[in-house]
């Protein structure tokens, strides 16, 4: 190359070096500066340490300029990659699920608990199971002069089956109850022993009951429910009861549109009433229809409706109309921390034999049987989780019920051989007044960890009547304490603590000898104390122990019918498949 090729090819790289260096100068001026949003100094700004801060020390250097320079010289790679492993993730055992068991316990009071269990497994789509249970004890409670045995024994199965589109059930049940009306008057266990010999408080229920429900996807007919029951006692009492509950649901843009309905016919007799004057004879035809407005988004859930019904009474030919509220509304304050809710509900309820005795077991096969109508309860509160292992929940609420049905003593009648085992002071009627109700819940759940959670509620209840003078035997204040926990991967075991406040009776004829009184009776509030145990031996075998009641005390439930003292249960239970 000449030398004046050498000198043109040097000053034109030195202008391109130049001109490089004046452009990329001008790109990072330092003197533009881009407002992004405006600047709003706080305190910590003040004390901010700077990224880069300014060195005086008298012996940092100068830094020197560095320069780099590569030369690249293409080289042939014999590297070859191994294939990517996914790391394993250490799983927790399964737990070994079985499709049937059987529990066998005894303790005292000579009480016998049975239970057995079984899945079978038709089709991929197809199970049927069934459950049999029995619980006894053949009494012997302190100072109760008659029989206080019971027998609860029971059998349900069921067939389910789920296709593509839809789910299919079917349920049926029969159950055998023996309940003794061992509650004697005091006066009256003064009698002699041959008298009080000479009562038979037996009495018992036979039941049976068949159903169904479908449920379909994709379909505004979301899913109905059928339920046929049947009730008979001791003493020629009978009950048939049949209910129908059909729900609907129209997705609209922003909305959906809901339709429930509710079908419930009931019909019974009783052989004779309480003053043996004539028999009692029932038939109740209700249709509601309620509709309602549902609208949810991430924070708010609305529910805007309204229920309808038609009480047909076929024994006194009357037909009555009512409309009810259904209005239910939700908001997150604060995420999940802090809910707020509130609403007003309303309906029609019928009552029946087979509820009444579920409640309280030594009522009189001469009840009045007819429905309630809840006219209303308007509610609110808060709820939500304080962390992830503490809920929360605070309620109040105040209602107004036509026609509530209240337990209430019989009166004594004067002795005779040829009384029924109920006609002692002994059994309870069924009364009905309007009741007004004003209430208090609050509960609170604890998950300490996984192997231990706690949980506690209360309810105070402040009850207004029309007719009579009190709201007969409900309790102005319930509350409860309860525990699950896991001593080691083997022992687990759980407590519950229970409290129910005072109540009320009122008294008629309350005298062997036939004098008239009239009183009022105050029963005592009762703590019930429960703990339980269990050790698996292995997955398939395990024990338990139960007691109830540790206190010992035998308070009254109801009216003289006190309860047994501390009872104790053990016994095992085996897991196995077919």
């Amino acid at each position: 190359m000449s030398k004046k090729r050498i000198v043109l090819f040097s000053i034109a790289t030195i202008l391109l070096f130049n001109l490089s260096m004046f452009s990329q100068e001008k790109e990072l001026d330092p003197e533009v500066v881009n407002i992004v949003k405006p600047y709003t100094p706080t305190i910590s700004d003040a004390f901010k340490v700077k990224e880069t801060p300014e060195l005086n020390d008298s012996i940092s250097t100068t830094k020197k300029e560095v320069k780099y320079s590569i030369f690249s010289v293409p080289v042939a790679s014999t590297f070859t990659p191994a294939k990517g492993k996914a790391t394993t993730v250490e799983k927790a055992k399964p737990i070994k699920l079985y499709d049937n068991y059987a529990t066998l316990g005894f303790g005292n009071y000579t009480s016998i608990l049975g239970e057995f269990y079984s899945n079978f497994e038709i089709s991929r789509t197809d199970n049927a199971g069934f459950f049999f249970r029995h619980n006894s004890s053949q009494g012997d409670i302190k100072d109760v002069k008659l029989d206080n045995k019971y027998y609860d024994t029971s059998l349900d199965a069921n067939y389910t089956s789920r296709q593509k589109d839809a789910t299919y059930r079917l349920d049926a049940g029969v159950e055998h109850q023996i309940y003794n009306w061992y509650g004697l008057p005091e006066d009256y266990v003064t009698y002699p022993d041959n008298v009080i010999a000479d009562i038979d408080p037996l009495q018992m229920y036979f039941s049976g009951y068949a159903g169904g429900s479908i449920a379909l996807d994709d379909s505004f007919f979301e899913k109905a429910a059928l339920k046929i029951r049947y009730l008979g006692d001791a003493f020629s009492s009978s009950e048939f009861n049949a209910t129908l509950k059909p729900e609907f649901s129209f997705p609209l843009e922003n909305l959906t549109f809901n339709i429930d309905g509710d079908i419930d016919y009931l019909s019974g007799s009783f052989d004779r009433n309480y003053s043996n004057t004539s028999d009692i004879k029932c038939s109740y035809l209700n249709a509601g229809l309620a509709p309602s407005i549902t609208f949810v988004n991430d924070d708010l859930s609305v529910s805007l409706g309204v229920a309808a019904y038609v009480s047909v009474d076929s024994e006194n030919s009357d037909t009555e109309f009512s409309l009810y509220p259904r209005l239910n509304a939700s908001y997150r304050l604060l995420a999940e921390t802090v809910i707020v809710y509130g609403g007003a509900e309303g309906g029609l309820q019928q009552n029946s034999y087979y509820n009444f005795k579920e409640e309280n077991p030594f009522v009189s096969p001469t009840l009045n049987i007819a429905p309630t109508k809840k006219l209303y309860e308007g509610f609110g509160g808060i709820k939500g989780k304080i962390s992830n292992s503490v809920a929360y929940n605070v309620r109040a609420s105040y209602g107004k019920d036509e026609n509530r049905a209240l337990f209430q003593m019989n009166p004594l009648k004067i002795y005779s051989a040829n009384f029924e085992g109920y006609e002692y002071g002994n059994s309870f009627n069924v009364v009905y007044d309007d009741v007004n109700t004003l209430a208090f819940f609050a509960e609170l759940k604890v998950e300490v960890s996984n192997t231990f959670t706690l949980g506690i509620n209360g309810t105070y209840n402040s009850y207004s009547t029309d007719l009579q003078n009190e709201a007969w035997n409900l309790p102005d204040l319930k509350a409860s304490v309860f525990s699950d926990f896991n001593i080691t991967e083997k022992l687990y075991g759980g407590a519950s603590l229970f409290y129910v406040g005072e109540r009320k009776d009122l008294v008629y004829n309350n005298d062997p000898f036939g004098n008239s009184i009239n009183q009022e009776v105050t029963l005592d509030g009762y703590v019930d104390a429960n703990l339980h145990f269990g050790y698996r031996f292995t997955d398939r075998l395990s024990a338990f122990v139960k007691g109830s009641n540790l206190f010992g005390d035998n308070y009254e439930k109801w009216l003289n019918y006190p309860v047994q003292g501390i009872q104790g249960l053990a016994g095992v239970t085996y897991k196995f498949d077919w």
